[in-house]
């Protein structure tokens, strides 16, 4: 976003930052003050494999994964995660070792839906949820619920950026989190505090990215 509030911000781990621009954004479920661009996270093979790499860390041997579920856009380093897993031998109930890498269909609603011939990769699987990031957890929930429904089990919840350390139950890994960003903040649309101090929406942000007004 080209804005003179941008900037990247480094981290601990090596040839990863998080690109940032400091405002005043509507998201479909809050108000945050951060756009967090994860754009090239997702697409550049370089920095897709660096976020798998610091992913994998987060699960030893004990964590049996069978299907990766990607949210938001993170198929890339979901191919990169499952390639890291199956290189070190996790375990898999999956008759030919492999991870299944998928992408979920949502409705009109919003609700998560699994296809019949997209079935077998979740019913009775170990399936990890991959999302770029987990802030109210609106998304993440719905994909536990539909593991659940469709007789999945979850595996855990992983993400490039999040703002909270479980959701329903589950505890959510992330490379970056407020740790990251001192000030961030996200509020329900109609407790905003910058929408009460009269600031402007800047842009409408989703997964895709950003539309400036």
């Amino acid at each position: 976003m080209p804005n003179e509030k941008s900037y990247k911000i480094r981290t601990k781990y090596n040839n990863l930052f998080l690109r940032v621009t400091e405002g005043h954004f509507a998201t479909s479920h809050s108000h945050i003050n951060y756009y967090i661009d994860v754009t090239t996270h997702k697409t550049r093979l370089s920095e897709a494999t660096a976020i798998a790499e610091q992913l994998v860390a987060f699960y030893t041997h004990n964590t049996i994964v069978d299907t990766i579920l990607c949210l938001d856009g993170t198929e890339v380093i979901g191919t990169c995660l499952a390639d890291h897993l199956t290189k070190g031998n996790f375990l898999n109930m999956n008759a030919h070792q492999t991870i299944y890498v998928v992408t979920p269909e949502h409705t009109s609603g919003s609700q998560i839906i699994f296809r019949d011939n997209m079935l077998p990769m979740i019913k009775g699987k170990n399936v990890l949820i991959l999302a770029a990031s987990v802030t109210t957890g609106y998304t993440a929930q719905a994909a536990i619920e539909a593991i659940k429904y469709y007789e999945g089990h979850v595996a855990g919840i992983c993400s490039i950026f999040a703002t909270v350390k479980e959701c329903a139950g589950y505890e959510v890994k992330s490379i970056f989190d407020t740790g990251d960003l001192g000030n961030y903040a996200s509020y329900p649309s109609h407790e905003c505090p910058l929408c009460k101090e009269g600031k402007k929406i800047e842009a409408l942000v989703n997964s895709f990215g950003y539309s400036k007004l």
